[in-house]
């Protein structure tokens, strides 16, 4: 699915920006006006267009909350933010002060968006190793809407609506998406459908890596416990039905919410969105096979040279060499590349018992083949669902098809749980 650009990064991310707008966070105008003044291929013309419509946006946020037009501001910020993000994407040298300014503007556009929410947000740091901490959100909904104000002036309704026990879901992302993107791809549908929803960054993500340096772990399960101790700790205030937790990982995170789920049991149910068997073996599925001889031999030289090269040329293989290397802590390509070899679920997957759901896109070229191989090493309570280029849906994480993405996965859910959604 090509939209307006040839090269597949640009394409992809331009659809992903896009698909945002199934909840606020994109106007599709804004979003292909700014894709025309973008020159193919050249990352600093991205950056520099994308800023420029973030900060219009966000001018139009802040003129509506001005004049009290707080249903504008919301959303303008909702969009502000996406877009801030967006133009943070392709900027990979981590030690580029462009990268902690633009992420700040589109975490700061987020958090004004959330103050205007029909629902509430609180934003959370989770104890984690060392004294670090993990940002994340709570999001949760108030039984009826006018028991309450923003203002908090009506504290005894917000307390006894806490108290209301309902299935936690929570979500992750994977190799490059931040903790405020996860409002769009796993908040707002689960508070649609009545479910509270945690999510948060771990290492190697947003702000994990970005403001405490920390790079991404295979063993995610010291990653997930945590969380999850964190959400049964405030068990009694939020209103946490401890025996109906449902985890996702989005993108990478399908190997990620994997390898959690075979350790920590407590997960209920585990969404894999998409299903990453061997990180390894995704990475070097596109690879040719002089490279791959090379790898195997430990020739570093060969290896490093070679892909520095393709960085030269190709977008794809630059932001995930570069990105790669920053959010792993690694010194080469070569280093990044072998690394991978730890992130694979083949011997843990039999640990895996709670009911899963394995998502698949036709024509994502990020990991292919890798969910079917999780789906059949499963044990029986699970379920495999190929997203089609037929029905719009055959991109990465299903880009730009929310609506049929969204529906599979809470649908299953619910049937796991034996939930009725409550209306909101």
């Amino acid at each position: 699915m090509k939209i307006v650009f040839n090269d597949p990064t640009f394409s992809s991310q331009l659809l992903r920006a896009i698909g945002e707008a199934y909840y606020k966070g994109a106007d599709i105008g804004e979003c292909l006006s700014t894709a025309y003044r973008i020159k193919e291929g050249d990352f600093e013309s991205w950056h520099a267009e994308w800023l420029k419509t973030a900060k219009r946006i966000h001018g139009y946020a802040i003129e509506s909350l001005a004049k009290g037009h707080t249903v504008s501001a919301r959303d303008a910020y909702i969009r502000a933010s996406n877009y801030y993000r967006v133009a943070e994407f392709l900027l990979v040298d981590p030690h580029d002060p462009r990268i902690q300014t633009t992420w700040g503007n589109s975490k700061e556009c987020f958090s004004k968006a959330a103050s205007l929410f029909p629902f509430y947000v609180e934003s959370i740091e989770i104890p984690y190793e060392e004294g670090a901490t993990l940002p994340g959100y709570f999001y949760y909904y108030s039984k009826n809407d006018s028991d309450y104000s923003h203002d908090d002036k009506n504290p005894k309704s917000r307390e006894s609506e806490r108290k209301l026990s309902r299935p936690l879901f929570i979500a992750h992302g994977g190799f490059d998406s931040t903790l405020e993107e996860l409002y769009s791809s796993a908040a707002a549908p689960a508070l649609e459908r009545g479910y509270n929803c945690l999510t948060f960054e771990g290492p190697g993500q947003g702000g994990v890596i970005r403001k405490q340096g920390i790079p991404f772990r295979y063993d995610w399960e010291k990653v997930v416990t945590p969380v999850i101790d964190y959400a049964i700790d405030r068990n009694e205030e939020l209103g946490i039905d401890v025996n109906r937790i449902a985890l996702m990982g989005m993108s990478m995170g399908g190997y990620l919410a994997a390898r959690a789920a075979a350790f920590d049991h407590r997960i209920s149910a585990c969404i894999l969105n998409d299903g990453v068997y061997d990180g390894y073996d995704a990475m070097a599925s596109s690879f040719s096979e002089p490279l791959l001889a090379a790898i195997e031999e430990g020739n570093s030289e060969f290896v490093n040279s070679t892909i520095t090269a393709l960085m030269e040329s190709d977008p794809n293989t630059r932001f995930n060499m570069k990105h790669g290397m920053w959010t792993t802590g690694s010194n080469s390509p070569y280093d990044l590349i072998t690394g991978a070899k730890n992130y694979t679920i083949k011997d843990i997957i039999k640990n895996i018992t709670c009911p899963t759901l394995v998502l698949e896109a036709e024509k994502d070229d990020s990991f292919p083949g890798q969910p079917k191989k999780v789906y059949d090493g499963l044990g029986s309570s699970k379920k495999y669902i190929l997203f089609t280029q037929e029905e719009g849906a055959e991109e990465h994480c299903q880009a730009g098809a929310s609506a049929l993405s969204y529906q599979r996965i809470f649908d299953w859910t619910d049937g796991v749980f034996g939930y009725r959604p409550m209306s909101q």
